[in-house]
């Protein structure tokens, strides 16, 4: 556990960053994924001759 705070403070002071919490950096990269996700999908639809509109879901 500690390599992992000393990696993580060489990084935070190597890029002058502020510490993020891992759980946050976790839901950021979930959501950039789903994004990426439903970008491809859309295409794929597209390519294939479908009209595509999204509406989200409560």
């Amino acid at each position: 556990m500690a390599h992992k705070q000393i990696i993580a403070a060489y990084h935070i002071l190597k890029n002058k960053e502020v510490y993020k919490e891992p759980i946050k950096q976790i839901e950021a990269i979930n959501q950039k994924k789903k994004q990426r996700d439903i970008q491809k999908s859309v295409a794929q639809l597209m390519n294939l001759g479908f009209s595509v509109r999204l509406t989200p879901t409560a």
